[in-house]
């Protein structure tokens, strides 16, 4: 049973270390909203979503208040719409992303996840339709997040949908490119993704899941960062055994905080995600914990081994502290959220090549990661297929979240604004992988999925 005491305990690290929960997040399953006719099942889809997420965001803030701990989102997930879209008779399916916009809008969130689709091992009509929507949707709407599935260990990767990828991302930078492609910050590329992760954009309701749910994702880089100030110079093994003890401390507050939602909105508590989320501000980077841990700069030698010692801790400790751990639950490397990565990458320090690498270790892959606007489609699809490869011979999620800015180039540094940042253009390897990519077909699972 988890008390008050314990969260008195934590006072320091919320007023001066940037503690806090980064989001509450309500799974709402909106299997049973699918109807031939698109405006029946579209409106069964926004009453569905106010209906049982009309008090989250005053719970949130209830919560906030009488235990003084920072909220920073309250979010919704909902089923992959084109599993509810599918036996829809219409070909366009722009009119769900305006539903769920406009449900977000009225219950008050600050994101919507869930226009998404599975395609690990094909397509399916459903499927295609909503990939071929995602850039008109995400124009249109100001909350609607999007995330699609192309791999799985199991699967393997189908590199169709990869090259499709490619081109979504670029007709969604061109359609947003008003507001510095920022469209692209709502849309994640997946390979392994999991079915109750709490953080945007990539979070949707699996099929898995119950009716509803509360699903929390903590956050701490700051907390753990003045943790390692404490033993600074001390063995690697002191400094595991740090993070370890910070990361229980950390997750117990969003124990406490899922327990309470969870009871206040008659709604089964689902995992507390207990990833390490950085922010813009100055001294909650998971770059400073590297730093601190003896690198000159995040990207140098070293960064790997270090990276992945700090996720390898953040579990351990996590998973003491609470028995619902899940989501994604590791450290968060999102180039424009984190002052330390965005200090790195406009030195040169970090190049994308060197991100590609520590992704094989942390979760969940190359984040928020801006690019020059004229970056070929070819060139975005690879990079997926790259890092997908990654998560698919791990055995764990890996994802891309790239933005190729319209009108920018190396160097130049775009706003994105609030927990999104802001990033330096960083240079994209110019050798092409058109023909590679036009192959198509699909990149068969390891062997080691084998496993029944």
């Amino acid at each position: 049973m988890i008390n008050q005491g314990e969260i008195f305990q934590t006072i320091e690290m919320i007023d001066q270390q940037h503690l806090d929960v980064r989001t509450i997040t309500m799974g709402i399953s909106l299997r049973d909203c699918g109807h031939p006719d698109i405006k029946i099942s579209c409106d069964k889809i926004y009453d569905k979503i106010c209906r049982y997420a009309g008090n989250l965001v005053k719970t949130g803030e209830q919560i906030e208040a009488e235990f003084g701990i920072p909220i920073v989102h309250k979010r919704i997930s909902v089923t992959p719409i084109s599993l509810v879209a599918e036996c829809c008779d219409s070909d366009d399916y722009v009119p769900f992303a305006r539903a769920l916009d406009r449900a977000a809008k009225e219950v008050g969130v600050n994101f919507l996840g869930g226009y998404s689709a599975l395609v690990q091992k094909g397509c399916t009509i459903g499927d295609t339709r909503l990939i071929r929507s995602i850039p008109q949707a995400l124009a249109e709407t100001e909350f609607v997040c999007s995330s699609v599935n192309i791999g799985t260990t199991r699967a393997g990767i189908n590199m169709d949908a990869v090259r499709s990828m490619g081109e979504i991302i670029k007709q969604t930078a061109y359609l947003t490119r008003d507001k510095d492609s920022l469209g692209c910050a709502k849309l994640v590329v997946f390979c392994n993704a999991v079915e109750d992760n709490p953080f945007m954009a990539g979070a949707f309701h699996g099929i898995g899941e119950p009716e509803c749910e509360i699903n929390v994702g903590v956050s701490g880089p700051g907390v753990v960062y003045e943790a390692l100030k404490l033993v600074r110079g001390q063995p690697l093994d002191v400094v595991a055994e740090t993070i370890k003890r910070t990361a229980f401390r950390i997750t117990r507050v969003g124990q406490l905080v899922a327990q309470e939602a969870s009871q206040r909105l008659g709604v089964p508590f689902g995992v507390v995600d207990l990833s390490l989320a950085p922010t813009p501000a100055i001294g909650d980077s998971v770059a400073d914990i590297l730093e601190e841990m003896g690198l000159e700069s995040v990207g140098a030698p070293g960064t790997t081994a270090a990276l992945a010692m700090l996720n390898d801790a953040v579990k351990k400790g996590g998973v003491m502290a609470s028995s619902n751990v899940g989501g994604l639950s590791g450290a968060f490397i999102p180039v424009s959220e984190d002052a330390g990565m965005i200090k790195a990458a406009k030195a040169g320090y970090l190049t994308i090549e060197k991100l590609e690498a520590i992704t094989c270790v942390c979760s969940v892959g190359l984040d928020m990661i801006a690019v020059p606007g004229d970056t070929t489609a070819e060139t975005l699809s690879a990079i997926i297929a790259d890092e997908a490869a990654i998560g698919m011979v791990n055995n764990k999620t890996t994802a891309v979240r790239i933005i190729p800015v319209y009108g920018k180039s190396v160097g130049d540094m775009v706003e994105f604004g609030g927990l999104l940042g802001s990033a330096p253009i960083m240079p994209v390897n110019t050798c092409s992988p058109a023909e590679f990519v036009k192959r198509g077909g699909r990149i068969p699972a390891p062997l080691h999925s084998l496993k029944n």
